[in-house]
């Protein structure tokens, strides 16, 4: 049975935040409300990382609200989107 604890530090994992991380870079991902943009997202992480994740570990990391874009639809109508930061 996995507990929450280490279910965490599997969410936290290298292999895994580096997973993610080529994820967001492979689609390019649009800026958020904090206008981060995807090229910037490593050297952030490089300064900031060990501080994220031990924000996540002790509860205290509050992500950034989502931005939301509409996208035109055929009929004319707009279709949400909620858009969140490149970190989170």
């Amino acid at each position: 049975m996995t507990t929450d604890r280490s279910l965490l530090e599997d969410m936290l994992s290298d292999e895994n935040l580096n997973k993610a991380y080529l994820q967001v870079v492979r689609n390019k991902g649009a800026e958020g409300v904090d206008g981060m943009k995807y090229t910037e997202l490593k050297d952030y992480l490089k300064e900031h990382g060990e501080e994220i994740k031990e924000q996540i570990r002790t509860r205290k990391y509050k992500p950034k609200p989502v931005k939301r874009v509409e996208i035109p639809k055929d009929n004319g109508g707009v279709r949400n989107l909620g858009v969140p930061t490149v970190v989170d």
